[in-house]
């Protein structure tokens, strides 16, 4: 097995001290917050079983990706054993964000919040004189009169952002302990026979305790922190062992950005919006020293997206758009958690046909993608574990966007 070289310099600097902050950011944020984050899974459990729903919106181009991420994980879930749970996410691209939230809110819903702004502020204020539980995720001032405000501490909005992914993930994760288990919600007597057998293989430890809410309170804790650390490792893994890796791939995509060329980006359901949070970056920098760059979203169009799946293929969505977007001097980046994904790979297959630099970030160990070169700079993200890859990738993102920047 070769040993990953060690680069020196600036760019090793930025990712040493990228990691950094996100691991210390991190860790004080689930250390102080682990016990609410488990007491705020059993009041949204609450609120399921009651049927009701979450609608998370908020503000910016940030918090668009991250409302579409929550809807998404929460209706589709990708561990086996958790049911779908319904969601919403709704954007400002969608009209006035008030609006809609009047439009879309119950009594019953649960409203999540992310990012700071007077819609948000406006829309929270209206889910809890409906009745809705409140939360919100690093919404500043907005967010100060939900019922669950959770935000990390940190100075730079990527990390923010990165962190509040995970927190996002752990409710969706651990909401499940509360719903599968009926003796640990209110109105609902304790049964041995859970409510979807194909799940109580995941939580052992309550057996023979459905009615001891402190004590699951307390593992739920304990697992929202392993799943903190669990991140932490991959996030160092990933930005460590690929380094030679995002390097190159920063270097070449500055190139391409320089000499005329724009990013395409592409991934399925979570990845997705990762997809689109990156091209977000891009288009409009987080930080105020670094330039606009071009940037397309090849997930967000769903006319374009649902016309090839339908009349094509839902292999073809990206390549097609490959075919009518790139231009030689092109960038596509595509992210895949398997690494195996048919479209991403068909995609991948077209930009290299038509001369583009093509990046790859891939979990599991790499999948098709690494084992068969199909990438010009891959980056893989050791783990089989959806949420966990999706985190680090975030931050891989976040670290690539940064060093495109550099001097």
């Amino acid at each position: 097995m070769s040993v990953t070289r060690a680069p020196s310099g600036p760019a090793a600097a930025l990712l040493d001290a990228a990691l950094a902050e996100r691991l210390r950011a991190s860790g004080a944020f689930f250390d102080g917050e682990a016990e609410r984050l488990a007491r705020c899974c059993h009041a949204l459990a609450e609120r399921f079983a009651r049927g009701g729903r979450l609608v998370a919106f908020g503000e910016g181009p940030a918090a668009r990706s991250d409302v579409r991420h929550v809807a998404v994980e929460f209706v589709h879930p990708v561990i086996v054993g958790k049911r779908a749970l319904p969601a919403l996410g709704l954007a400002c691209d969608g009209g006035p964000l008030a609006r809609q939230v009047e439009l879309a809110l119950e009594p019953a819903d649960m409203a999540l919040a992310f990012g700071d702004g007077a819609q948000v502020a406006a829309a929270l204020a209206l889910a809890a004189r409906r009745g809705c539980l409140t939360l919100a995720l690093d919404a500043g001032a907005a967010g100060a009169a939900a019922e669950w405000s959770f935000a990390p501490d940190s100075a730079d909005p990527l990390v923010c952002q990165e962190v509040c992914e995970t927190a996002y993930h752990v409710l969706w994760e651990l909401v499940h302990v509360f719903f599968e288990h009926r003796g640990l919600l209110a109105g609902r007597s304790e049964r041995r026979a859970h409510d979807a057998g194909a799940s109580s293989f995941l939580y052992p430890f309550l057996a023979e305790r459905e009615d001891d809410l402190d004590a699951v309170l307390a593992d739920v804790r304990r697992s929202a922190l392993a799943k903190a650390r669990e991140v932490g490792e991959l996030r160092a893994q990933t930005l460590t062992e690929n380094r030679d890796a995002l390097l190159a791939a920063a270097r070449s995509l500055r190139a391409a950005l320089d000499g005329g060329g724009r990013l395409l980006a592409l991934g399925n359901g979570g990845s997705a919006t990762d997809a689109m949070d990156l091209a977000a970056d891009f288009r409009f920098p987080p930080d105020p020293r670094w330039p606009p760059r071009r940037a397309l979203d090849l997930t967000e169009d769903a006319a374009i997206l649902t016309a090839v799946a339908n009349d094509v293929g839902v292999e073809a969505i990206f390549a097609r758009q490959a075919i009518a977007h790139a231009r030689a001097g092109d960038c596509l980046l595509a992210l895949s958690t398997s690494g195996g994904s048919a479209n991403v790979l068909a995609a991948l297959a077209e930009a290299r046909r038509r001369g583009l630099t093509t990046i790859a970030l891939v979990g599991y160990d790499g999948g098709r993608v690494a084992a068969e070169r199909l990438a010009d700079h891959v980056v893989i993200t050791r783990s089989e574990h959806i949420p966990r890859i999706q985190e680090a990738q975030a931050s891989a993102c976040h670290a690539l966007r940064a060093l495109v920047e550099l001097p």
